[in-house]
């Protein structure tokens, strides 16, 4: 099983600057969970496409409850996914979610080029919202901790054969 695989690749010091930059950003995760989608959207509008619950919506997407809970969910998930990667030598959603996960992107088409504008979305909002402690170093933490979570999701998007 690919999920209990030990990570490598993430140091101590990338564990570090991934959790004091979490610590920092987990009071506003409501506020940045939503910037986080919202620049997701702004980089890729044919993304919205892949929500069910913004097809027939007609409330701008700032104000949408639906896409609000949505946003929390997925950056505070990414984010204490990140935060556990080296303590516990893997990335630490419980299976089912990932399975989840995996298998809800997979029906929805979510592909590579979704992930990577992701990928960046998430280090722009980390980088607007940490502006002080922003660094190379920790934009290649969080980028390897992203990537690993990714990995884990995509092992279990694959349609059970």
């Amino acid at each position: 099983m690919s999920t209990s695989e030990v990570i490598t690749g993430f140091t101590e010091e990338q564990e570090a600057l991934v959790v004091k930059s979490w610590t920092a950003m987990k009071k506003n995760s409501g506020e940045l969970g939503l910037k986080f989608f919202l620049k997701i959207f702004e980089i890729a509008p044919s993304a919205q496409k892949l929500f069910s619950f913004l097809k027939d919506s007609n409330i701008p997407l700032e104000r949408n409850p639906k896409l609000k809970s949505h946003a929390v969910t997925v950056f505070v998930m990414t984010c204490e996914s990140a935060v556990q990667l080296r303590k516990a030598g893997k990335v630490t959603v419980r299976e089912s979610t990932l399975k989840k996960t995996g298998g809800v992107h997979f029906k929805s088409g979510v592909v590579d080029e979704h992930y990577e504008v992701t990928k960046f979305a998430l280090l722009e909002t980390i980088k607007e919202a940490v502006p002080e402690m922003w660094s190379p170093e920790m934009k290649i933490a969080w980028g390897e901790a992203y990537d690993q979570l990714v990995a884990a999701i995509k092992s279990e998007s694959k349609p059970s054969s």
